[in-house]
C-alpha cells in the first residue's frame, strides 16, 4: 500500500518542502529501493515479494517521477540535492542507515548515499555515471526518444500494443531483455509514468556533466550489470570496478538495463547478498 511523506530540504531560498510517495512492506533490516529516470517504484514489483520475508522493503518514487511531485523552486535535481532529500527521507521514515539498492539513475543515487555514509550497504544495478561522453550522449538520446514516443502515443494504442508480446517488445525492449515477461498492465503504467514524469527534463539536464569518480570506502558495495543492457553498455561495469576497487562486480546473464523483470530470482539474490555483506 502506498503512502506519502513530507519533509524539508535546505535550499538557497531557505527550507523547501518535499513530498515523496513510497510503499513499505516486509520485515527485517530496511532496504531502500530507488528506480531509474522516467520509471516509477513499481519497477521493483517483480522482486519485492521475494525480498519481503527477509527485508523491510521501502520502494520510493523519486522527485518528479511516479506519484511524487517534482522538487519545488529553489531545489535542483542534482546529486547534492538528491543526497540531501534522500537523507531527509530516511530521517522522516526513521530509517537509521538502511541498505540501499538502485537501478540506473537510482544506482547513481545509491552510490552517492554510500559515499556520504548515509547507508550501510549499496547495491547498484547498471548505475549511471560511469559512461564516456559518447556513451552518455547515446543514452540520453535514447531516453529522450522514448519519452517523446510515450508523450505522443494515444492511450488506446498503448493498451493495444501492451496486449501482445510483440507490442510490449516495441514499447520496452530498450530497457528489458525479455519484454514479453512484463505484464500488459505494467507496460501501460510505466509508459504513462514516463510520459507524465515532471522531473524528467530537469533530471536529465542535471546529469549532463555527471561522472561518478569517487571510491565508496568503508561499506559493502555491489555493482551488477545486465549482460544484455542496451542503454548503459556492460563495459561501464568494468569502469565502476576500477573506480570502486572494493566493490563486488556481478554479471546478470540474460538481463537488460532494468533487470528486475528479466530475472527476478537472480536480482533478488544479488540484492539480498549485497545487503548481507
Amino acid at each position: 500500500m502506498s503512502a506519502t511523506v513530507s519533509f524539508e530540504v535546505t535550499s538557497p531560498l531557505g527550507p523547501q518542502p518535499v513530498t515523496l510517495s513510497y510503499a513499505r512492506v516486509g520485515r527485517g533490516e530496511p532496504l531502500l529501493l530507488l528506480h531509474g529516470i522516467g520509471h516509477h517504484r513499481q519497477a521493483w514489483d517483480p522482486v519485492v515479494d521475494i525480498l519481503a520475508p527477509e527485508r523491510e522493503v521501502i520502494a520510493v518514487d523519486l522527485p518528479g517521477f511516479g506519484a511524487s511531485p517534482a522538487l519545488p523552486d529553489g531545489l535542483t535535481h542534482d546529486l547534492p540535492t538528491m543526497n540531501a532529500a534522500l537523507g531527509a527521507l530516511c530521517a522522516a521514515l526513521e530509517l537509521d542507515r538502511p541498505h540501499v539498492a538502485g537501478n540506473s539513475l537510482g544506482g547513481l543515487l545509491a552510490l552517492g548515499m554510500g559515499r556520504e555514509k548515509l547507508v550501510r550497504s549499496v547495491t547498484a544495478l547498471s548505475p549511471a555515471g560511469f559512461w564516456t561522453p559518447a556513451e552518455r550522449r547515446y543514452a540520453f538520446a535514447v531516453l529522450i526518444g522514448m519519452r517523446r514516443v510515450a508523450e505522443r502515443m494515444p492511450l488506446p494504442l498503448v493498451r493495444r500494443l501492451a496486449r501482445s508480446a510483440a507490442g510490449r517488445a516495441a514499447l520496452t525492449s530498450t530497457i528489458y531483455a525479455r519484454p514479453g515477461r512484463r505484464s500488459p498492465e505494467a507496460v501501460v503504467a510505466e509508459t504513462l509514468a514516463l510520459a507524465g514524469a515532471t522531473g524528467f527534463t530537469e533530471t536529465l539536464r542535471a546529469g549532463t556533466t555527471v561522472r561518478f569518480t569517487d571510491d565508496v570506502p568503508g561499506i559493502p558495495v555491489t555493482v551488477a550489470w545486465g549482460a544484455r543492457d542496451r542503454l548503459l553498455v556492460p563495459r561501464q561495469g568494468v569502469r565502476a570496478k576500477r573506480t570502486i576497487p572494493g566493490a563486488r562486480l556481478v554479471r546478470l546473464p540474460g538481463c537488460g538495463h532494468v533487470p528486475m523483470n528479466d530475472d527476478p530470482a537472480l536480482v533478488a539474490r544479488v540484492l539480498l547478498d549485497g545487503s548481507r555483506r
